[in-house]
């Protein structure tokens, strides 16, 4: 298991020798890469003891708590922490993507509920208007009844006035007998006693023949209320009909103006469409200049690189021919200090080297391994899309990054191994002499004298970092342009999304509008449809009563008339019976 720990140095011997280095655990990893506190147990580790005490390192512990592998903590603890940001800044960007996701479903359910309640409504209108056809189908069924009724009051007015007519042409009759009977008056006829009765009898026929017209009238009467009243429950329904009729207007002007607002700004958001249009394509632009810029600082950074790595090799080789400053050493001590403590010096330094070369290679191998994964990189960059291109581009810089601090970290590596060596190779040389063996004198190698040619290369290399800086400055500024200009177009993609929001509500509360303004004629049309029949019935009543009314009158005046001629009439016979001198003649 992986641990993260710390070294822990007790004090030994002012030559190094007797101390005992400890490794305090702090974290272990789990098999799920995340990492967890433990209790601070110390267990001893002697390979440790090349270390600087306090060091963070990476240890590797058997099941028996035994140590396998060390490695120092700081460039692993690196990447911990940058995946960790990344998590986080992943993390940032799933919680801004569900309150996204949040206000898109609250506008959602919002509409929804405006929607229902739309309906609701609708629905409650229908059952008004179906409430009210229902109560106009009965008062419509009530005003046929009543002009039933009118119609049979209409057939027996009509009885009557026949009768009145049949009635008057017998007094007509009987006044033409009676003026035949005073033309032989005139004459001298005399008229007997029996005739005298027939004449009596006559008139009471003619005054009881006379049609009543009380009745009629009282009927004519009850069918002018009946008709009133029905005029009167249709009064409250022309008076809505005209209230709706109104209102509708009033909403069609009010669509009116609401549709003028909106081609308005339906017109300022296509400009602004328009616009945004412009500039993001002026950022695409910006962003292919930008892309070559960074191919070409790539480029510069590549050949820096391999400057670099020149650089590194013929800086090695120098040091190796021995352009490494020896370390100063006290050959006088070593000469005096017992044999077996300057054996288990050489033995110790022999071991701290040993340790030294395998950390450096292993940092090599790391170095090659990022060198490998950067190209990996760019070849993705190169066949990816462009929507994956900026993820990826984030990602090699941090492997380029990482690949530089590694490198000159191991630069500072190599001279420590090779002053190492150096130490070593002095210790050597004192225990050999003292221990009697035959030195071999060797001549040391001819030093190479590599300057002029790191000059050259530190001169072509601060050319390059010239040119790098001034194309990184030019490609910082373009960056800067364009994440402004981003920043603009992010807004007012935002500001249009919101207006074409408005927009959006704008034309659904118009067809809303629309479809209630339609509703509300259907309705009225309706309503005027179902209204208008039942008032032309009633005006047609109306029309049809006073006629009866204005014929009732005449009959009135007609049997008025009749009666008066029949009294006249009985006035004259009485008188005449009376006259004793005309009946005795």
């Amino acid at each position: 298991m992986l641990y993260l720990a710390e070294v822990q140095k007790q004090k030994g011997s002012l030559l190094g020798g007797g101390g005992k280095t400890e490794l305090k655990l702090l974290a272990c990893q789990r098999t799920d890469q995340s990492w967890s506190t433990v209790s601070e147990e110390v267990i001893a580790a002697e390979e440790a003891s090349k270390l600087n005490d306090g060091v963070l390192i990476l240890v590797e512990l058997n099941p028996q708590r035994q140590v396998q592998r060390i490695q120092e903590a700081g460039r692993p603890l690196v990447n911990i922490l940058q995946n960790f940001s990344r998590q986080l800044e992943k993390f940032k960007v799933k919680e801004e993507e569900i309150d996204q996701w949040k206000e898109s479903l609250t506008f959602q359910a919002q509409e929804l509920n405006r929607r229902e309640m739309e309906m609701e409504t609708r629905w409650e209108q229908l059952q008004q208007m179906e409430d009210e056809f229902q109560r106009l189908e009965a008062e419509k069924q009530e005003i046929e009844t009543s002009r039933a009724d009118i119609e049979k009051l209409q057939q027996e007015i009509e009885r009557n006035r026949q009768e009145l007519e049949k009635a008057w042409e017998h007094l007509r009759g009987e006044q033409l007998r009676l003026e035949e009977f005073q033309a032989q008056l005139q004459q001298g006829t005399i008229i007997d006693e029996e005739q005298t009765r027939v004449l009596k009898d006559l008139l009471d026929r003619l005054s009881s023949s006379v049609a009543p017209t009380e009745t009629v009238r009282e009927n004519l009467h009850l069918a002018f209320e009946m008709v009133e009243k029905q005029q009167a429950v249709l009064n409250p329904h022309w008076q809505q009909l005209e209230q709706q009729t109104t209102a509708v207007g009033e909403r069609q002007a009010q669509v009116d103006r609401l549709l003028q607002v909106f081609l308005e700004q339906q017109n300022e958001w296509q400009q602004a469409q328009n616009s945004l249009e412009q500039q993001t394509a002026d950022v695409k632009a910006n962003t292919a200049t930008l892309n070559s810029k960074q191919e070409y600082a790539r480029m510069l950074k590549q050949q820096l690189q391999y400057q670099d790595h020149l650089y590194q090799q013929l800086q090695s080789l120098a040091a190796n021919s021995g352009d490494v400053t020896s370390p100063e050493v006290d050959i006088d001590t070593l000469e005096k200090m017992p044999l077996e403590e300057l054996q288990k010096i050489v033995q110790d330094l022999q071991e701290k080297l040993d340790i030294d070369s395998t950390f450096v290679k292993e940092q090599e191998q790391e170095l090659k391994d990022k060198q490998q994964t950067i190209e990996e990189l760019q070849q993705k960059i190169n066949q990816a899309s462009i929507d994956e291109q900026s993820a990826l581009e984030a990602e090699l810089i941090d492997e380029k990054d990482h690949y530089q601090m590694l490198n000159e970290t191991l630069v500072g590596q190599r001279r420590h191994l090779l002053e190492r060596q150096a130490l070593l190779r002095q210790h050597q040389t004192v225990l050999r002499r003292r221990q009697g063996q035959t030195l071999v004198n060797v001549q040391e190698d001819e030093k190479l004298d590599l300057s002029p040619i790191l000059a050259q290369i530190e001169k072509q290399r601060q050319q390059y970092l010239e040119a790098l800086q001034n194309l990184e400055q030019e490609i910082e500024q373009l960056q800067t342009s364009i994440e402004k200009m981003l920043l603009t177009i992010e807004q007012q993609t935002g500001e249009q999304v919101m207006k074409r929001q408005e927009l959006q509500t704008m034309e659904q509360n118009l067809l809303s509008l629309r479809i209630a303004i339609a509703e509300c004629s259907g309705q009225v049309n309706l309503y005027q449809q179902a209204l208008q029949p039942i008032q032309d019935s009633l005006d047609g009543l109306r029309q049809k009563l006073q006629g009866i009314d204005a014929s009732l009158a005449q009959v009135q005046q007609t049997g008025d008339e009749q009666l008066q001629a029949i009294t006249q009439m009985r006035q004259v016979i009485l008188s005449m019976i009376s006259q004793p001198e005309l009946a005795a003649t």
